[in-house]
Protein backbone atom coordinates (compact mmCIF):
# COMPACT_ATOMS: atom_id res chain seq x y z
CA UNK A 1 0.00 0.00 0.00
CA UNK A 2 1.30 3.46 -0.83
CA UNK A 3 1.35 6.18 1.36
CA UNK A 4 -0.48 9.06 0.05
CA UNK A 5 0.54 12.92 1.32
CA UNK A 6 -2.37 15.07 1.76
CA UNK A 7 -0.74 18.38 1.42
CA UNK A 8 0.89 16.89 -2.11
CA UNK A 9 -2.63 16.06 -3.21
CA UNK A 10 -3.72 19.45 -2.46
CA UNK A 11 -1.04 21.24 -4.44
CA UNK A 12 -1.81 18.58 -7.22
CA UNK A 13 -5.44 19.14 -7.07
CA UNK A 14 -5.05 23.07 -7.26
CA UNK A 15 -2.44 23.09 -10.12
CA UNK A 16 -5.17 20.82 -11.96
CA UNK A 17 -8.28 22.74 -11.19
CA UNK A 18 -7.01 25.89 -11.69
CA UNK A 19 -5.59 25.17 -15.06
CA UNK A 20 -9.26 23.76 -16.11
CA UNK A 21 -10.94 26.87 -14.73
CA UNK A 22 -9.97 28.92 -17.70
CA UNK A 23 -11.06 26.33 -20.40
CA UNK A 24 -13.40 24.09 -21.42
CA UNK A 25 -12.33 21.41 -18.70
CA UNK A 26 -13.85 23.59 -16.29
CA UNK A 27 -17.66 22.61 -17.52
CA UNK A 28 -17.09 18.81 -16.80
CA UNK A 29 -15.39 19.85 -13.50
CA UNK A 30 -17.46 22.27 -12.28
CA UNK A 31 -20.36 19.58 -12.67
CA UNK A 32 -18.06 16.98 -10.86
CA UNK A 33 -16.72 19.22 -8.07
CA UNK A 34 -20.82 19.78 -7.57
CA UNK A 35 -21.78 16.52 -7.30
CA UNK A 36 -18.60 14.70 -5.41
CA UNK A 37 -17.34 17.64 -3.34
CA UNK A 38 -20.28 19.40 -2.96
CA UNK A 39 -22.23 23.10 -3.98
CA UNK A 40 -18.88 25.59 -2.18
CA UNK A 41 -16.67 23.67 -4.61
CA UNK A 42 -18.59 24.27 -7.81
CA UNK A 43 -19.01 27.88 -6.35
CA UNK A 44 -15.33 28.11 -5.63
CA UNK A 45 -14.43 26.68 -9.17
CA UNK A 46 -16.99 29.53 -10.74
CA UNK A 47 -15.06 32.34 -9.06
CA UNK A 48 -12.03 31.00 -9.50
CA UNK A 49 -12.82 31.40 -13.87
CA UNK A 50 -14.54 34.46 -13.03
CA UNK A 51 -11.16 36.24 -11.30
CA UNK A 52 -8.87 34.61 -13.77
CA UNK A 53 -10.76 35.95 -16.93
CA UNK A 54 -10.37 39.45 -14.48
CA UNK A 55 -6.68 39.34 -14.62
CA UNK A 56 -6.10 37.70 -10.96
CA UNK A 57 -2.43 36.09 -10.97
CA UNK A 58 -2.78 32.08 -11.46
CA UNK A 59 -0.31 31.51 -8.57
CA UNK A 60 -2.64 33.54 -6.52
CA UNK A 61 -5.46 31.50 -7.03
CA UNK A 62 -3.21 27.98 -6.96
CA UNK A 63 -2.92 28.94 -3.11
CA UNK A 64 -6.53 29.34 -2.06
CA UNK A 65 -7.32 26.08 -3.85
CA UNK A 66 -4.59 24.49 -1.96
CA UNK A 67 -5.79 25.74 1.09
CA UNK A 68 -9.72 24.54 0.06
CA UNK A 69 -8.02 21.21 -0.91
CA UNK A 70 -6.04 20.73 2.29
CA UNK A 71 -9.05 21.92 4.65
CA UNK A 72 -11.35 18.93 2.68
CA UNK A 73 -9.06 16.68 3.63
CA UNK A 74 -8.61 17.61 7.14
CA UNK A 75 -12.26 17.54 7.89
CA UNK A 76 -13.25 14.57 5.18
CA UNK A 77 -10.54 12.23 4.55
CA UNK A 78 -12.73 10.01 3.37
CA UNK A 79 -12.89 11.66 0.35
CA UNK A 80 -9.43 11.59 -0.86
CA UNK A 81 -9.77 8.54 -3.10
CA UNK A 82 -12.39 11.08 -4.63
CA UNK A 83 -10.48 13.76 -5.18
CA UNK A 84 -7.02 11.69 -6.13
CA UNK A 85 -9.88 10.36 -9.29
CA UNK A 86 -11.41 13.95 -9.81
CA UNK A 87 -7.09 15.02 -9.97
CA UNK A 88 -6.53 12.28 -12.09
CA UNK A 89 -9.98 12.84 -14.63
CA UNK A 90 -9.20 16.34 -14.68
CA UNK A 91 -5.04 15.87 -15.80
CA UNK A 92 -5.87 13.57 -18.58
CA UNK A 93 -8.82 16.31 -19.82
CA UNK A 94 -6.44 19.22 -20.19
CA UNK A 95 -5.13 20.31 -23.27
CA UNK A 96 -1.53 19.42 -24.21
Amino acid sequence: MSVIHPPRVAWQGACAFVAAANGDTYWWLNEMLGRYLGLMFELYLTDTRARLQRGVETYAEIGIWRAYLHDLLDDRPELQPVLLQLIDETERRLPR
